[in-house]
């Protein structure tokens, strides 16, 4: 043992002896209490504290990779769970806006949701989630919150399809809400309805509101069709042209009501008899 620790200090000798030397003068200097002495210390003291400071202040780089990557993923969580609850806010918007039409009517409601639609063709349609496990029928009005939708052409047992507004099969009794004027409102193209069958003589303004009226057997008085948006003389005819938006927006639609009523048979039959 002993004789290793001889072959270790001479062959390490230089730095054995650097080493003795620091250790000597580190003593003196400790044990010299001359003001040159403590100026030296003091300073040496200061000078390590001021490193040791600047070096705390270096930012560890895989600390801020690892808190930059949780913050990224807290980041991402929050903002899926705000696109979450705006939508879940959006969505309770629209059923307490269609839930209002509960209050205003004497007729049972069944709700539903828009699952397939069509917009692009002459005979537009909608397919709901409701069919004949649920009450539903052929010719029951369909409804949402901003008003007439369309009604229901076809059903199975779970689920059904409805004529919309868009479509040139289907027509509605209609009459302006303010001055009572009736017309037949029908759709020929585009993003407007046409209020048919209104002489040129008769109070129809722009602006005006457009509802259901009375003289309909499918759709009961008073749902809303939507709003005149021009109201023009045909020169050469008798009749004006009268444009209206609808206040549905057929391409944002997600939940509507089917009205479980159907068109009363005596009153369709006794009008037919008589009116042949």
């Amino acid at each position: 043992m002993l004789r290793r620790v001889y072959e270790f200090i001479f062959n390490f000798k230089e730095y054995v002896v650097y080493s003795l030397c620091l250790c000597i003068a580190a003593v003196l200097l400790a044990s010299n209490e001359t003001p040159q002495i403590r100026s030296i210390r003091s300073l040496a003291v200061l000078s390590a504290g001021f490193f040791q400071d600047a070096i705390s202040m270096i930012p560890n780089y895989f600390d801020l990779r690892r808190e930059n990557q949780v913050l990224r993923e807290l980041n991402l969580n929050l903002a899926d769970e705000v696109n979450r609850l705006r939508e879940a806010r959006l969505e309770n918007l629209r059923l307490h806006q269609i839930l209002g039409l509960r209050e205003r009517a004497e007729f049972r409601y069944v709700s539903a949701k828009v699952i397939g639609k069509t917009l692009q063709l002459m005979r537009n349609t909608i397919t709901l989630n409701v069919g004949e496990a649920d009450g539903i029928k052929p010719n029951m009005p369909v409804l949402s919150g901003d008003g007439l939708v369309g009604k229901v052409v076809g059903t199975s047992g779970h689920y059904a399809v409805a004529q919309v507004l868009y479509n040139r099969d289907l027509r509605v009794s209609a009459k302006v809400q303010r001055s009572r004027v009736d017309g037949i409102a029908a759709w020929e193209g585009g993003s407007r309805l046409v209020l048919k069958d209104v002489a040129k003589n008769l109070d129809v303004q722009t602006g005006d509101v457009v509802i259901t009226s009375d003289y309909s057997t499918t759709f009961p008085a008073g749902i809303r069709l939507g709003i005149v948006s021009s109201a023009v003389p045909v020169e050469g005819l008798l009749f004006q042209r009268i444009e209206i938006v609808p206040g549905v927006d057929f391409h944002r639609l997600e939940e509507v009501f089917v009205i479980t009523s159907t068109p009363d048979s005596t009153r369709i039959a006794l009008e037919k008899r008589f009116g042949e």
